[in-house]
């Protein structure tokens, strides 16, 4: 019998259902998905990928003011989003715009934010996704919120609180642990640890044994899990929203993977860390682990491959149709959804515009 001390720790490893080799390994207390879960998995992986890939040439075309990849990332991305209900929420970062589409939101409408045109480009209500957080760990509190209401009003409805290993350095993480444990929220933390934030390494974060570990402080239990393994991710995050979504409170899931490209357009990782680091981890890439697995499995036919290659192959030209034309401007923008009200201030600032831009077209 265990002490409950003992239940809030995390494994010993991290959750592993196929290796890198796409050999599948058995597990005590999770179980390999079913067959055609996996199947859909490998289709939003691809589709994912090419998302990434998509978005990235559109930063160097001067499409997309700045993308934060996720290159590498996907198995993390897209696990986040398919062990969610349709009534559930999902609380992104600026790196998870994969997650936010696998979802169900429009491409060009996830990328507004980064083509710097507005805020959001989609209604949160829609597909019960908050807006992307570019400061680090807001949206955890905001997350914890949202399930603490739902629980207040009786419902079933479990949140997916995002954040990097740099997000758990951040006070409002630790802040939305605490509450959510004190009020028994049900929300999952899923923390990707991909190794660096920004250009520190997470030796220069933090000593614990794990981020999984940080749970036991207020309460919260912990799991790690291979962050580049979709099998054990479903089966690890698939756990953790039953649990929060049985009344078992808060839960925090850590994925253990790499960032293998630069942070963003804007840097230059080769200032703080080696190709030799870098290497190991293409080898260890979501997509070919699992489609290693599924081949050897007989569950990979042609008909699969070409459905992931057409819906990834649509998803590419519909980002470059949509995000090619330059966006209309309307200045009145500047002053619109700020207040209720307009301040006098705002509105005679509105005014002194309108003046200047009908004396340059005069």
């Amino acid at each position: 019998m265990t002490t409950v001390e003992e239940q809030l720790l995390p494994s010993k490893e991290p959750v592993r259902l196929i290796d890198q080799d796409g050999v599948l390994h058995d597990h005590s207390s999770y179980k390999l998905p079913a067959e055609q879960t996996l199947v859909d998995g490998y289709v939003e992986l691809i589709k994912g990928r090419r998302i990434n890939d998509q978005a990235s040439a559109l930063v160097r075309q001067g499409r997309l003011a700045v993308y934060p990849s996720s290159h590498g990332q996907e198995a993390c991305q897209v696990a986040a989003s398919m062990v969610l209900a349709d009534g559930d929420w999902l609380f992104p970062t600026y790196r998870d715009t994969v997650s936010i589409v696998s979802r169900g939101v429009d491409p060009i409408e996830t990328l507004t934010l980064l083509r710097g045109d507005w805020h959001s480009g989609y209604d949160p209500y829609e597909r019960n996704v908050a807006p992307q957080s570019t400061p680090l760990a807001t949206q955890l509190t905001h997350a914890v919120g949202v399930a603490h209401a739902a629980r207040l009003k009786g419902e079933d409805t479990v949140v997916m609180a995002l954040c990097g290993d740099g997000a758990t350095s951040e006070g409002d993480f630790h802040e939305a642990l605490n509450f959510a444990a004190v009020f028994q929220t049900p929300v999952v933390f899923f923390v990707q640890n991909n190794e660096y934030a920004i250009s520190v390494p997470l030796s220069k974060q933090t000593i614990a044994p794990s981020i999984a570990h940080k749970g036991i402080g207020y309460g919260v239990p912990g799991e790690r899990a291979d962050g580049n393994d979709l099998a054990g991710l479903l089966a690890v995050l698939g756990q953790a929203v039953d649990k929060a979504r049985a009344g078992e409170g808060p839960q925090l899931v850590e994925a253990h993977t790499y960032r293998v490209q630069a942070h963003t357009n804007a840097d230059d990782a080769t200032r703080y860390r080696q190709d030799d680091e870098v290497t190991p981890w293409l080898e260890r890439d979501p997509i070919k682990r699992l489609e290693a697995y599924l081949n050897s499995a007989g569950l990979l036919s042609d008909d699969t491959k070409k459905r992931a290659d057409e819906t990834a192959t649509q998803v590419a030209q519909y980002l470059r149709d949509g995000l090619m034309p330059e966006p209309g401007v309307d200045s009145e923008d500047l002053f619109r959804h700020l207040y209720a009200v307009p301040t006098p201030q705002l509105v005679e600032q509105a005014a002194f515009l309108r003046d200047e831009l009908a004396r340059e077209e005069s």
